[in-house]
């Protein structure tokens, strides 16, 4: 698959922007800035950004509890989602929705979620909203292995199946439903086997690499546009830090996996593979990456500049927005 400079440079900034994003997000929630639980995706950049990059900007995504990736990936701004998870007023839901449920409907960002398995039939309805309207508009739902044992999962692929709605349901398998290994509660060793139950195409994609991520969500994207129904992607990955930040204080200092299976996987960094396929490539230059890291860097610290500076909502403002007042 032949893809464009500009179009790798993007992915290249985007995975930028999610690894400095999220691990100023864990530097703050340990500081005890942030206010909330705060779950972090280092280590899984790739597939969102590789999933985000196949769509255009009018395509909607839903997302879960570790969804600051996917929201920068379909073009989210740092400033404004500093701002949310900072909880004032100048972030996307006005300091409402907190970490785990920014919204813009403007970037087809229909929500992150804090339901396991939530965002799957939402994105299932928005694809058929899609099909009533007439529109060609392809919905994404991002969800992890843990989900995958949910009804809604089940549910959402039969009838999406059925209809052959405009979906792709991307799994991102990190292997742990919060604390628990994904091979102690699931009969099959791959999610992407179930889709033969609902008579889909089903993949198991290299979630660490992005280029392959785009490649097989721009193949899912085409069949969904062009009616030919649903694909589930299997995005195996892994997060680099717990299930939330923090979590040692309830856990006891206890851990539920071995540090060197962390270190594996840091091997395996989506960003220093993308780097690593660059300089044998040839395509782009290594001063061209470190220009893009170094505005990056720029980018973030206006971003908690922003956040740290903008007011709070004020007491008088809890039900705005809650109810229609029209």
């Amino acid at each position: 698959m032949d893809i464009s400079k500009d179009k790798l440079l993007e992915m290249y900034r985007t995975m930028q922007k999610i690894r400095h994003f999220e691990s100023k997000a864990r530097d703050l929630a340990m500081a005890a800035e942030l206010p909330g639980f705060v779950h972090v995706s280092i280590g899984e950049e790739a597939s969102a950004t590789g999933v985000c990059a196949a769509l255009r900007k009018t395509d909607r995504i839903t997302s879960n509890h570790r969804g600051h990736g996917h929201l920068i990936a379909k073009g989210g701004r740092l400033d404004r989602m500093m701002a949310e998870i900072f909880g004032k007023r100048t972030g996307y839901c006005k300091g409402k929705g907190g970490s785990m449920h920014i919204v813009d409907y403007s970037l087809g960002i229909l929500g992150a979620n804090g339901i396991v398995g939530a965002g799957l039939p939402i994105a299932t309805g928005s694809a058929l909203g899609a099909v009533i309207a007439g529109k060609d508009d392809v919905t994404v739902a991002f969800f992890g292995d843990g989900a995958s044992n949910e009804g809604t999962f089940h549910e959402s692929l039969n009838l999406a199946a059925v209809w052959k709605l405009p979906v792709v349901f991307v799994c991102e398998n990190n292997g742990f439903g919060e604390f628990t290994p994904m091979d102690t509660v699931t009969s099959v060793k791959d999610i992407a086997v179930r889709a033969k139950a609902y008579d889909i195409p089903g993949q198991i994609v290299d979630g660490n690499d992005v280029l392959e991520v785009f490649r097989y969500t721009s193949e899912a994207v085409a069949r969904a546009r062009a009616g030919e129904g649903p694909t589930l992607l299997e995005c195996k990955t892994y997060r680099w830090e717990g299930h939330v930040v923090g979590e040692q204080a309830f856990l006891g200092g206890g851990s539920y996996r071995e540090q060197s299976e962390v270190e594996k996987w840091k091997l395996k960094c989506p960003l220093i593979r993308f780097e690593k396929w660059c300089a044998e490539s040839g395509k782009i230059s290594s001063a061209e990456l470190k220009k893009i890291i170094a505005e990056t860097e720029k980018e973030l610290a206006d971003a908690v500049e922003f956040a740290r500076s903008s007011e709070l909502p004020a007491p008088s403002e809890v039900t705005d927005d809650v109810y229609n007042n029209t």
